[in-house]
């Protein structure tokens, strides 16, 4: 299932921290049904996420899928038993004792501050190092599941021992429970890998790890994004440009990402040089700026680029389209004054709002996220940035949730989430403030009044990266891509090869009209062509026989309306042109 960041749209506190403390709880059944099966098992950390909860795990062999059945039915056992969880406070040298043969436990004994108290719980004969909380008692866990095994880095380092991890996840009632699951099933069909790869959208190859390559049908689909996106820009009054991928590492160590974006960035060598392969566009935006006079007449400008980037992800962290290392993102900056921020970021959220209507996105989640603790520039500065955001949500009416320490390292921001077909939300539009960059690339503006004045930088995003944008579309649509958006948006099928002339002239005057169209001329039967189209999710198969070569027409079979008879070509385009207009839901 993809990668996706779950967050629960408005409900009920009390409810979240209640399935916290079940996934929180059912994580130490889990581990003490392992330690029952392995007793020499070594136990890392297990805690409750936004989904359910998981436990890493050293063993002497790989978990199998019977290992995970015996561990369920022992965790059912316990809940039955309905055991009280009971919290113990320790001090620092007994509960060493206690875990004197659990070297991961005693790793993070270590680490906990000496002024913060040690506590355990435990249930029947099992405890574990834990700050909880938890439900009161084993049978307080309504319904569960074990969902995987995977490898695991002990504290997420390469350098450290594998361990596995046994996912699972929990909820107040079996309902909730089925609900999620049948949510899994859902997006198992919609996995995007395994649709990009069935639609011949995309692969990808060890020789270029997690960096895609885009087979002609997904090509079409980039662009058919990006041509959608440079349509807004035009209408909201956006310049393109185009950038260099490659900078002398003096260029990111001014604009601060070599002191802090270090980790994630490719380097290279020449001419006795360090050069950074770029991972974002604003450093070499802000060069742009500042090689040209410019006064308050000339703000806002907004600044777009489709550069091709490229950060280092982790292997162990990539995953398809939504994480990879080679990408372009819809990405513009906004240079303008700071009378003008409220204004921009307005109009940044209309532009945002009208294309997540055009994809069929619901209403967003608004996340605003403050300062981080590395970060650069001075607190007033960050007060003045997060003031800012803060006013313009606050008059545009949007619900939000404020996140500390999320920030940029620049800057604090606004990240919308969107919910998909099948109530998953992904992160994909952002908006981050930054006063700092002007002041590292001293950029200037002259005001009314003549004087020389910063002026402030907008880092925004709607789609996001295009890469990952079109893995959310495949799952979003299940493959199947409105009119406009789909590769292929007809397949001509003659039902005899008599018919592959008159099949042609259909194509052709189709193409003419500026539609995508396929003719299957295979040496196949018409029920095994049509199947096959409609299994590629082309939205409408064109049948031509001797009756449509002779009436000049088509039987027409939509995707989604079924058999819409025989139809004039003339009809089919004016069909076809009327359907393309309509983008969204």
């Amino acid at each position: 299932m993809a990668q996706i960041r779950k967050k629960s749209r408005r409900v009920d506190p009390e409810l979240l921290d209640l399935r916290q403390r079940i996934r929180h709880s059912a994580s130490h059944l889990m581990a003490d049904a392992v330690t029952r099966l392995f007793p020499e098992a070594k136990l890392g950390i297990g805690p409750p996420t936004d989904e359910g909860f998981y436990y890493d795990l050293d063993v002497s062999r790989p978990f199998t899928p019977e290992d995970l059945e015996k561990v369920t039915q022992i965790m059912r056992d316990t809940i039955a038993k309905d055991l009280p969880f009971v919290l113990k406070e320790h001090e620092r040298e007994d509960i060493k004792q206690l875990c004197h043969d659990q070297p991961y436990k005693l790793e993070l004994i270590d680490e906990i501050p000496e002024d913060e108290p040690l506590t355990t719980y435990t249930h029947d004969a099992f405890t574990d190092l834990c700050q909880g909380p938890h439900v009161a008692s084993t049978g307080k866990i309504p319904a569960f599941k074990l969902l995987s095994v995977a490898g695991a880095y002990w504290r997420g380092s390469e350098d450290r021992p594998m361990l596995q991890r046994i996912y699972g996840t929990a909820f107040e009632s079996q309902a909730a429970l089925d609900e999620y699951l049948h949510q899994i099933e859902e997006a198992e069909k919609r996995d995007h890998r395994r649709l990009g790869r069935e639609l011949g959208l995309f692969l990808f190859d060890p020789i270029a790890p997690a960096s895609p390559f885009f087979l002609p049908k997904g090509a079409i689909l980039y662009h058919l994004l990006m041509e959608y996106v440079r349509g807004l820009y035009r209408r909201y009054g956006y310049q393109e440009v185009i950038t260099p991928q490659i900078f002398s590492t003096d260029l990111w160590k001014r604009s601060g990402h070599y002191d802090n974006y270090l980790e994630s960035m490719f380097f290279i060598h020449a001419d006795d040089r360090e050069f950074g392969v770029k991972p974002m566009n604003c450093p070499a935006h802000a060069l742009m700026y500042s090689s040209q006079l410019h006064s308050y007449r000339d703000l806002p400008l907004r600044i777009a680029d489709f550069g091709r980037l490229h950060r280092y992800e982790r292997s162990g962290v990539t995953h398809g389209l939504t994480r990879v290392r080679s990408f372009s993102q819809d990405d513009a900056h906004i240079f303008c004054t700071p009378d003008q921020i409220s204004e921009e970021v307005q109009g940044f959220i209309a532009m945002l709002q009208e294309s997540y209507s055009t994809f069929g996105f619901d209403e967003p989640l608004v996340m605003l996220s403050l300062r981080p603790d590395k970060r650069i520039g001075s607190d007033e500065i960050w007060d003045r940035a997060e003031t800012a955001l803060k006013d313009v949500l606050d008059r545009s009416g949007l619900d939000y949730e404020v996140k500390p320490g999320e920030g940029a390292f620049y800057g604090p921001k606004i990240d919308f989430f969107v919910p998909d077909a099948i109530g998953r939300e992904w992160q994909l539009g952002t908006i981050q403030l930054d006063f700092s960059l002007p002041e590292r690339f001293d950029l200037e503006y002259i005001a009314e009044d003549g004087s020389q004045q910063r002026p402030v930088v907008l880092h925004r995003a709607m789609l996001g990266t295009i890469e990952r944008f079109i893995g959310v579309l495949i799952e979003h649509y299940g493959g199947a891509f409105p009119l406009w958006l789909a590769p292929v948006q007809a397949v001509v099928i003659p039902i005899a090869d008599r018919h592959l002339g008159y099949a042609e002239e259909v194509k052709e005057k189709l193409v003419q009209q500026g539609f995508r169209v396929e003719v299957d001329a295979r040496n196949e039967r018409m029920n095994l062509k049509i199947r096959e189209a409609q299994l590629q999710k082309v939205p409408y198969m064109l049948v031509v026989g001797d009756r449509e070569a002779e009436g000049g027409t088509a039987s027409v079979r939509s995707r989604d309306a079924g058999d819409m008879g025989a139809l004039p070509v003339t009809e089919v385009i004016r069909v076809f042109g009327e359907e393309s207009k309509v983008r969204g839901r």
